[in-house]
This record gives structure tokens, sequence and C-alpha cells, in this order.
């Protein structure tokens, strides 16, 4: 396009026809890739300025390749440099230099590089070549940010390079706010002497042709000759039906093709602004495509929920499993993706969520699996332990079991044995002897117990006070743990139906929860201690998440 636009402007000054003033004004702000450059527009602004001094104005705020070409186009029309025209080029925005030339960059350029700068750059020293056409009445003016520095290559970076300015051609450079500013006030100053202005201005630099008293800017135009000579601009035009109707379809599609689409119809039109903060948008989110994917496949909130427990169960913490895909699950999904293969967008596809499930189900069965041998094994232990105890039917046999295995197959056995041996006890004590246990035992307290065992050393009782210190001693230590359980039971806040369904699962597993009622009972916590020992789980005989995801996977299985 670079060689299109120069052979155009070269072609044009073949054939020159009556003298005109003429300015080029691009400014460009939003950059769709590289970042907003404030204030680089403002430029643009001073198209009314130089319109009242009778120059024919060609403007353009954040041109893209297209409309860029088409007020380059706009320009060449109005033959700038004719025998007796003055010419204005100004631009402002992003420019980049391999340290010989200069290309200045429209909206949409990405990171160039320096064979690959295409149509989305436009050459400086093209624009030196037509400038050079009217020597002593030709002024380039460049706004560039110093502080942009990026390299985008070994061979190209940001910036401007050695311009060697044609005879008579007056360079200005400074930053985008002090050229929009020079071009808004000095530069609309009728008959103004620019080497004063420029002087006077101080916040510019000069290169080139500028002798003093150089009266470059002429008087001001008369009404009529202000007429003739308007503002050159891509259109602006009356918000239209056609355009409302573009604009919806593009916001329908939201792809920047789409927008784009838009901007290269209606430049400067009701929505322009915000095609390109749409634009902007788009380029900066990673993954774009993959989160729409995602959208596209319509998820529901089981659906996630089942997603985030097959994580879960495979060991990708979504920190809970509520249905909604927050930073916890993004996170999940993102490192389950890095350890499949799969490119880390932290967004699912179908075939993704599929692997997913297959995973979980083969975990699920596998855990399973080691569940059933662990219960064999402890059974066998459970058994063998009651082998040398407890099926002796003496009360020290009981008690060494019960130690041993408090949820064991036998412990209810177990004890009711002992409370039948204390029944028996308590009908052969001697009545003082009695008395003080009954009294001891309805208190149930430490220090209750070990004022009988002092007072009854060798009592009929002795054994039970023992065992109960025991007890009761580690009762205390557990009872912070026990607390902190059941908080975070209570957070789960489930409902009568899912404490049922747990209950059922555990009556299947042969468990043996009590009473299936939604209730949960000291016979439902042993059972949800026996079931967490068996799985590895936190044993506390309370519900937590992991116990609960391991619960519902096993119903899901079961069923």
């Amino acid at each position: 396009m670079r060689r299109i636009l120069l052979t155009t402007a070269l072609t044009l000054f073949s054939s020159i026809a009556g003298a005109d003033d003429t300015a080029l004004l691009l400014g460009t702000e939003r950059y769709e890739v590289l970042g907003r450059l404030p204030g680089a527009a403002d430029l643009t602004g001073a198209a009314a300025g130089l319109t009242a001094l009778g120059f024919t104005v060609t403007a353009l705020p954040n041109g893209r390749a297209d409309t860029m070409a088409t007020a380059l186009a706009s320009f060449m029309a109005s033959e700038p440099g004719t025998a007796a025209d003055r010419i204005i080029v100004a631009l402002s925005g992003r420019f980049v230099t391999d340290g010989g030339r200069t290309w200045y960059l429209s909206a949409e350029a990405a990171a160039p590089g320096l064979f690959t700068l295409g149509p989305t750059a436009l050459s400086v020293e093209s624009l030196l070549q037509i400038l050079g056409r009217a020597p002593g009445r030709a002024v380039l003016l460049l706004g560039v940010d110093a502080g942009q520095t990026t390299v985008f290559d070994p061979w190209l970076h940001e910036g401007i390079g050695r311009l060697t300015a044609p005879q008579g051609v007056s360079i200005l450079r400074g930053t985008p706010a002090d050229v929009a500013a020079f071009m808004t006030n000095d530069m609309a100053v009728p008959h103004g002497d620019l080497a004063k202005l420029v002087a006077a201005n101080g916040n510019l630099t000069v290169q080139g042709f500028l002798p003093p008293g150089m009266v470059f800017l002429p008087a001001t135009a008369t009404a009529a000759t202000t007429t003739e000579a308007p503002v050159i601009t891509l259109p602006v035009t009356p918000v239209s039906t056609a355009e409302t109707a573009l604009w919806e379809g593009a916001t329908a599609l939201d792809t920047v093709p789409a927008y784009r689409d838009y901007l290269r119809r209606y430049p400067m039109g009701r929505f322009a602004g915000q095609a390109e903060t749409a634009i902007a948008a788009i380029l900066a989110e990673p993954n774009r495509a993959d989160r729409l994917a995602e959208e596209g496949l319509a998820l529901t909130r089981n659906q996630r929920r089942n997603i985030q427990q097959n994580l879960s169960l495979l060991d990708f913490n979504p920190r809970g499993i509520d249905g909604i895909f927050g930073p916890g699950t993004r996170g999940a999904i993102t490192n389950w993706q890095q350890e499949n293969g799969f490119t880390q967008t932290s967004y699912l596809t179908y075939e993704q969520i599929n692997r997913i499930e297959a995973q979980a189900a083969r975990r699920s069965a596998q855990i399973e699996a080691a569940a059933e041998q662990q219960r064999r094994q402890q059974e066998r232990l459970d058994r063998a332990y009651w082998d040398e105890t407890g099926a002796s039917g003496d009360e020290a046999g009981y008690r060494a079991y019960l130690q041993r295995f408090p949820d064991g197959l036998f412990a209810e056995d177990a004890a009711d044995q002992l409370t039948l041996i204390e029944d028996t006890k308590r009908r052969e004590a001697e009545a003082e002897d009695r008395a003080a246990w009954d009294r001891t035992r309805a208190a149930d307290r430490i220090q209750g117990y070990q004022t009988y065992l002092r007072a009854f050393p060798n009592g009929v009782f002795k054994a039970e006070a023992q065992a109960r210190i025991a007890a009761l001693t580690q009762a205390q230590t557990d009872q912070g743990a026990n607390a902190d359980a059941a908080a975070l039971e209570r957070a789960l806040g489930l409902n009568a139906l899912t404490a049922r369904l747990v209950e059922v699962r555990l009556d299947q597993l042969g468990l043996n929860p009590g009473q299936v009622d939604g209730r949960f009972d000291n016979a439902t916590r042993r059972a949800l201690r026996r079931y967490q020992r068996e799985r590895d789980l936190p044993v506390s005989g309370y519900l937590n998440e992991p116990t609960v995801v391991r619960l519902l996977a096993d119903t899901l299985q079961a069923q």
C-alpha cells in the first residue's frame, strides 16, 4: 500500500492545476494492540483554525490502514505542491524506525517487524518527498512520545529515526500534547511568522528550513474563501438506519472484523468510540475464543457442579462445588489442562469435559477398590483382635477391644456386655461402694472418678472409673477438633434430603448408621468415622467437602 500511495502522489504531481493551501492531519490515540497514546488525536482539532486561514484540510483521528488510505487520497486530490500553495502535514501517534527510515503506524498495527510492516504503516520519507515539491512552503509536524522505546525486533524499534529534511522543508517535533497545542493556537495566527511562533513556544525542536522572518501562514481568509475551502474529512453523517443496523450487527457478532467493518464504513460515526473500545478489549482478552466456545456449550449449573466434583476427585481443588466457575475452578481447570497436555486456557471444551468425566469415573472406581481392600483388611484385623480379646467374654477383653477398635465390628456388642457387667457389679457391690459409684457415674466428671478411686482403691467399679477417666480425657482433647469439624459440616448447609442420602449410602455400605431419618446421631457419627477411615479421609465423624464429594460419587456410581 505504501508503494501505491507514493506512486499515486507522484502521478498527481505531474498534472499541476491551480494553487491551494492544503493540510493533512493524522492523529492516532487508540491503538488496538499497542495501547493508548493519550492526546495523540487532539491535533485534528486544529482543522477549524487552518480552514479559517483558507487551507483545504484532510483530518483523520484514529485511522486504520483503509481509512488512512482514503484520507491520503483526499489529501492528494487537492494536488499539494503546485506553484503557489502551502503544505502542512501533521502526524501524531506511534512511529517505528530502523534507524534510517521511519514509519507512522495506523490504529490496528500490531507489533511490527522490519519485513512485516504491511499496509498498517505509512512511510514518513514518502511524505517528505511530497513536501519537498514545495520548498519554503512546506511544514512537517511530528507528535511523538519520547518515552515510547519498545524494541520490536533486532532491526526495528519505536520512535523516529534520522530524518533528512528536503531543501526548503521545515520539520517540527514535540510531544503529542505540545504539537496539538501549537497547531490549535499558534498555527491559527493569521500572517504569523513561523520562526517566531516556534521560538516563542519553546516546546518544539526544529530541523531543516526555518529562516528568521519566515511568514508562512496566510492572512485570514474571507468568508467566501472559507466556504470554498472546507475541512475535508472522512464523511461525518447523522446516525442513519443503515449505521444503526451495521452497529447492531457488529455488537451481535462481537468480533474484531465486525467492529472494523463498522469503522471502515463510519470512521467518524456515532459508535466509533465504542467500536474502538470493544476492539481493544477483545484483543487484550487472553483466550477469548476459548471463553466463547465454552459459553457456547451452555452448561447448566448442575453440569458445572459435576465438573467441579470430578476435578476434586482428581485432586484439582476447585475451592467449592457450587456450579460457579470462579478463580478457584479456573485454576483447577488450568492445572488439569497442563497435566493432560492441553493448552492452558482455563476454559473447557466438550472433549475435555468428557475426558475429565472419564478420568473421574476411573479414579472413583480405583478409590472404591482401594476402600474395599482397606475394609477387608481392617475387618480381618478387627476380627483377629476380637478373637484375642472380647471373644474371651471377660471385662478386660472387652475394654482392650474397645480401646483398639472403638468403632469396630463388635464395638456395640462389647459395650453392651460391659453394661451388663457393670450392672452385675452394681448389684454385688456393697451399699456404700455402689452409692458412691452411682453418684460419681451420674456426675460423670474426671475429678469425681478420681475421688472415687481414692476412696475405693479396690472398689468394684475401679476399672469402669479408670476407663471413664481415659474416655473423658480423650474427649477433652478431641473437643476442639470436633468443634471445628462440626463447624465445617454446618458450613456445607446440607438439607434434610441430602442428610438422608448420606445415611442411605452409609447403610448400603454396611456401616450401620442407625435409623435413616436425616438426623445424625452417635450411630451415624460412628458410621461416618468408619467410612472416612476406610478411604484415608480425615477421620472426624462429621461431613466435610472431601467426604461429601466421595459419598456423592459413590452414590452416583451405585445407581
